[in-house]
């Protein structure tokens, strides 16, 4: 396919996303069936521009000439996307859109004027659209990131790195870097045990499933946030360590590692298909010192037993994924009140019964991926007040205490200073947050 041919089709999957209002990546998939004739580079091309567009939806109408997105039509998002996100000229634009054989139709006379003004357009849009974010949650992030909301923001919805975690029970960074050389990985900022990858112009990384490095269990695909937050969450090789929400096993693996294959780990999740794929990873990453404890029926407990006896209680919360908007961003314009409301009852729900599992002096991590106050401060406020003998501990303590030297404080407590805060504009990573408590009774 020529590069007009896939403007066109990207135009096509953008407006079935529009019309039966359903995620990106089922649409580019019925996209592909429908059209055989694309190969898989041009499949990867098609889906890259529809996920700047996605990205940049709102900021991209805006220039377009639609101050509420819903009414850009499929065309003007991508040409806006393509101003905004790759900087492509309007000329450049005008030579794509030439309205031959499988390629959109000619620019007007509008459309070229506004895309030759770009960005310059933004110096009056409202914050939720220099942003790129829903217009409801302009208070919450607001209160939160005050006036730097905007720049957190249009961070986060940049194209996300592909970054790579070594397992130090396979080897170490040296010899995950000699490795995959030929990929051309370059150490991460923060996390001691990162890689990172570039993307190709076609917004692909490169296919790590297929490298003997990730058979053999050397490195395993996780965000730098993701890395920093399991280092930074204490676990200590010989405690007993709780993954309350395990889903896949990414964290479970990273403490593993931390642990050094000592102690113990017990990994589970209320919902069973989540777990499913972390037996072959615990494997592959060479774990020996982590179980895996599935419900058999809703409601069970499969902790039973366990009540009172671990040092640490891991709480991956389940959350809205504010914070990974870079990797998904057709999930921030789905997102809704009633969805947010849901996953706070969620929130105060894992925290009440994470609390049962801690023994004395034991510890709770809890985290989202989420930048949101209303799950991240706001829950642990509430769980505070709910539970007696539960104090925080303090992000310098934090910091001070977690397995390897990773950042700074200035900069990283949250609003409400209870907890840590990543974000793509503070640490290049995915947004996470995280809070500690330990326990003050028996």
């Amino acid at each position: 396919m020529t590069p007009a041919a896939r403007l066109s089709g990207a135009i096509e999957v953008l407006d079935d996303i529009a019309l039966r209002r359903r995620p990106a990546a089922d649409a580019l998939k019925d996209w592909g069936l429908a059209r055989r004739f694309a190969g898989s580079k041009d499949r990867a091309a098609i889906a890259s521009l529809v996920y700047d567009a996605l990205r940049r939806r709102a900021s991209a109408a805006w220039i377009m000439g639609f101050p509420a997105a819903e009414d850009a039509p499929p065309r003007s998002l991508l040409l806006g996307a393509l101003s905004l996100a790759r900087q492509v000229s309007a000329e450049a634009i005008a030579a794509l859109c030439d309205g031959s054989r499988f390629a959109p139709a000619p620019l007007s006379a509008d459309e070229r004027s506004r895309l030759e003004a770009g960005a310059a357009a933004l110096a009056t849009a409202p914050l939720h659209v220099a942003g790129d974010f829903p217009e409801w949650l302009a208070p919450s992030l607001t209160s939160e990131f005050g006036e730097g909301l905007v720049a957190e923001m249009q961070a986060l919805a940049q194209r996300a790195p592909l970054d790579l975690r070594v397992n130090t029970l396979k080897g170490s960074r040296g010899e995950a870097l000699a490795a995959l050389s030929h990929l051309g990985p370059a150490p991460t900022p923060h996390s001691p045990l990162g890689l990172r990858l570039r993307h190709g112009e076609d917004g692909r990384g490169p296919s790590v499933h297929s490298e003997p490095a990730f058979l053999d269990g050397l490195v395993e695909i996780q965000d730098e946030g993701s890395q920093l937050v399991s280092l930074i969450a204490g676990a200590r090789p010989g405690e007993t360590v709780i993954d309350l929400c395990a889903g896949g096993g990414g964290k479970t693996l990273a403490l593993a590692a931390i642990m050094d294959a000592g102690g113990r780990i017990v990994a589970t999740d209320g919902d069973q298909r989540r777990l499913a794929p972390i037996h072959a990873r615990l494997a592959r990453a060479g774990v020996t010192n982590a179980e895996v404890r599935t419900p058999k029926r809703r409601g069970d407990e499969p902790l039973a037993g366990l009540e009172g006896s671990a040092d640490l209680v891991l709480v991956d919360a389940p959350c809205t994924g504010v914070g990974t908007w870079r990797r998904n961003p057709d999930a921030k314009w789905r997102i809704r009140p009633g969805s947010l409301a849901q996953r706070q009852k969620e929130q105060d729900g894992v925290l009440d019964r994470a609390a049962r599992f801690a023994k004395p002096g034991g510890r709770i991590a809890y985290i989202t991926c989420s930048l949101l106050p209303e799950e991240n401060g706001e829950r642990i406020g509430e769980f505070l007040g709910r539970q007696a003998g539960w104090r925080l501990v303090p992000p310098e303590r934090v910091l001070a205490s977690a397995a390897s030297p990773l950042l700074d404080l200035a900069g990283l407590r949250s609003r409400g200073g209870e907890g840590l805060l990543l974000t793509p504009a503070r640490t290049g990573t995915d947004g996470f947050y995280l809070c500690l408590m330990e326990q003050t009774q028996g």
